[in-house]
């Protein structure tokens, strides 16, 4: 990495404390911190003061006066938390504005200029893998910790180790001895990190329930401190994550599920986000990987057959696997942000922005603005101009555009009298070319790995950056200046578009940032890049890259591409719905794939075809059922259809139709029964485990229907306009 060094030597960057070997920062007593440090292959601790400090309005007893014109022209300093914390309260109560981080760690962090990880691979790291087993009571479908004994415990770690604790069948006994041996596991392989898939809606929740029930308490952390959690929520993308954010002093866990949502933000290739479908997607999956199903996994447990065994430490394989796959960028990010290496993961971007610049207002003694109030603005362009299945398609993109944007038209927060923001996202910039040309010159396959994970944090940075103008809570946000960067987007996107039509090309889509088309006849990237770079402003960059065999464009932002290597990219929730049973999407999959191959006869076919298989129930029931998880308590559910606050629910009404004491968390799966399209789905609902294949009760005309309905939508795009179903 030697010629990464001048990239860790940007104080704005990576902070001006180069102390290297920090694993972890955590609070000690009321006014200092305990950092944990690698010391070559030793962990050293030392005590560090605490003085965290807020930014105020006006001046007080102790505050000193800052830099600048900004609103809050003060700063005062604690002498430790407990008086920071009444100090925080007394400001609220005399209506002073005030601004300051509410971590401890964060607050040592950004007063100090220290990250973690300085110094540091990824593969320096002790990290930790656990996933439970757990001996699910018969006629339900998901576990629950009140209700269901833990049937093993899988760890490894990332030296290879590995270990397989079962509990005995029926034996309290057996499940304590088992917590018990996997608490001194941890304290003895010492982990910084510990990493599991689902690990905080799930396995921790699973562990602290059955550890309470036996009196046990969890006491994973440094020096034997037990685990710590409270709830939280994560706004990934457009989906609203609940969980419970378990903590450990002095280690991190890293939640693999949470990494994949990240990861799939920009992929949109996930089918699943369970472990099994993510480490299939990333290409770690091992050869010879044991499936079993819920009634399987009970079984071989219950016989003790080396299947369960083996499946087990498989799970905590793949989960170390995916994790290395997936959380390089965010590894990096810890040893830029004043933040710890969970909370790189947990936090927005934005967040993280806001925390990196007002660090280094902190170390120049400036004034900081409050957040300004929120204006709604104008986004990016999407638009469609043609529909169905179209050869040949190219894409053009405009090459990070909006930070190119604000850069060549030097557009950043008014606010920022210090001109950080521009002046790093710049440098950024600059990191991310230098970190792409060494990874591209680099023959040593681990330096190439750390180079690309390294150039692709540059990149997340760059991108967020006009997300942060936008942010409701950003100190420094500007939403005019976010409106005009989207104008100026918009209109660079449509002479491009207009450019394109002038050399004679079909254009199909915008989104966001990028076009499809089809070329003009006889065209090149390179001609066409070449003259299109001609007409752009300076400083905006224009790439031509990809092209593919065909395209589906549905509806805006919907559409499906076939590159020339055979491979299928599905966009859009109108063509790739996780809410659908899975004979819907097995459906959409492969009439999508048709039409691609230029197989409209076969695509027009194929919903008669699964029809015919319907009617023959050759489609297993599985594919006709819905898995939902029980957001709420059966009971609240019922207060809430009492008093018509809510509309009732298959899930929910199959729970409560139930013998079993289904609890919120509870996953139901469920079919439709009856013999006529026209059901009410929350009476016609059954659970899956009670369907009887010498008795089968599916809902044929219903499921038909459904079909029907589907296919539909697309009949337009087939060749003749007839009834799919004849």
């Amino acid at each position: 990495m030697t010629d990464t060094v001048n990239f860790f030597d940007n104080e704005i960057l990576f902070g001006a404390d180069p102390t290297p070997g920090i694993v972890a920062v955590e609070s000690a007593g009321d006014s200092e911190v305990t950092v944990f440090r690698r010391d070559g292959k030793s962990l050293v601790s030392e005590r560090c003061p605490l003085r965290p400090v807020a930014w105020i309005a006006r001046a007080l007893p102790g505050s000193v006066s800052l830099a600048g014109e900004l609103d809050l022209s003060h700063m005062i300093q604690a002498p430790g938390w407990k008086e920071f914390q009444q100090l925080q309260k007394a400001l609220k109560t005399e209506k002073i504005p005030f601004f300051s981080w509410n971590d401890p760690a964060q607050q040592y962090l950004a007063t100090t200029g220290r990250t973690l990880f300085k110094g540091l691979a990824f593969e320096d790291l002790r990290r930790l893998q656990i996933d439970i087993e757990t001996d699910t009571a018969q006629g339900f479908g998901f576990s629950h910790a009140s209700r269901d004994p833990i049937a093993a415990i899988a760890l490894s770690d990332s030296t290879g180790w590995e270990e397989f604790l079962r509990v005995e069948p029926d034996s309290p006994d057996s499940e304590r001895r088992v917590l018990e041996e996997t608490t001194r596991l941890i304290l003895e392989r010492d982990p910084d990190v510990i990493e599991g898939h689902n690990i905080f809606n799930f396995d921790l929740p699973f562990l602290a329930a059955r550890a309470k029930v036996h009196g046990l308490t969890l006491n994973w952390g440094r020096g034997g401190l037990p685990l710590a959690s409270r709830p939280s929520r994560l706004q990934i993308a457009e989906r609203a994550i609940q969980f419970e954010r378990f903590s450990l002093h002095g280690r991190h866990f890293i939640d693999t599920y949470l990494l994949a949502l990240h990861y799939d933000t920009g992929a949109r290739e996930l089918a699943s986000f369970g472990l099994k479908a993510v480490a299939r997607h990333l290409g770690v999956t091992e050869p010879d990987r044991v499936i079993l199903d819920g009634a399987e996994i009970a079984s071989s447990y219950r016989s003790d057959a080396n299947d369960f065994r083996t499946y087990a430490l498989q799970d905590v394989r793949e989960t170390r696997a995916v994790a290395a796959t997936l959380s390089g960028s965010y590894f990096f990010q810890t040893q830029i942000f004043p933040l710890s290496y969970q909370d790189s993961v947990l936090r927005g971007n934005a967040t993280k922005i806001n925390a990196l610049l007002l660090r280094e207002y902190l170390r120049r003694g400036h004034s900081i603005p409050l957040p300004p109030p929120t204006e709604p603005f104008e986004g990016g362009m999407t638009e469609i101009f043609e529909t169905g299945v179209l050869r040949d398609v190219w894409h053009c993109d405009a090459a990070s555009l909006y930070p190119s944007i604000m850069l060549a038209f030097d557009i950043g927060p008014r606010t920022d009298e210090l001109g950080i923001f521009l002046g790093l996202l710049r440098e950024l910039r600059s990191f991310r070319l230098k970190a792409k040309a060494a990874m591209r010159s680099e023959s040593e396959s681990a330096a190439r790995l750390r180079l690309d994970a390294l150039q692709n944090t540059f990149k997340i940075l760059i991108n967020s950056f006009y997300g942060y103008l936008g942010f409701g809570q950003g100190n420094l946000a500007d939403f005019a200046a976010a409106a005009e960067v989207a104008s100026r987007g918009r209109a660079i996107l449509g002479s491009m578009v207009d450019w394109l039509r002038g050399e004679g090309a079909k254009v199909i889509e915008i989104d966001t940032d990028g076009i499809y088309f089809q070329p003009p006849g006889g065209a090149t990237t390179e001609g066409l890049a070449d003259g299109m770079a001609g007409m752009l402003p300076d400083g905006i960059e224009v790439e031509f890259g990809r092209r593919y065999h065909s395209m589906f464009s549905y509806k805006a932002k919907n559409y499906a591409l076939l590159d020339p290597d055979g491979h299928v990219t599905i966009k859009g929730g109108a063509l790739k719905s996780r809410g659908m049973e899975p004979f819907l999407r097995d459906y959409l999959d492969t009439m999508i794939r048709h039409l691609l191959e230029e197989k409209p006869g076969e695509a027009e076919a194929l919903a008669a075809s699964m029809e015919a298989d319907l009617r023959a129930r050759k489609i297993p029931v599985e594919k006709l059922a819905r898995t939902e998880f029980l957001q709420d308590s059966p009971a609240s559910y019922q207060k809430k259809i009492a008093a018509s606050s809510r509309n009732r629910s298959a899930a929910f009404e199959v729970a409560l139709r139930s013998a079993q004491d289904y609890k919120a968390g509870d996953q139901i799966r469920y079919y439709i029964t009856g013999d006529s399209k026209k059901v009410t789905a929350y009476e016609a609902a059954k659970p899956l485990d009670q369907y009887d294949p010498s008795n089968p009760d599916e809902n044929i005309p219903y499921y038909s229907d459904k079909l029907h309905d589907l296919a539909a939508k697309f009949q337009p795009f087939f060749p003749k306009e007839r009834d799919l179903f004849g």
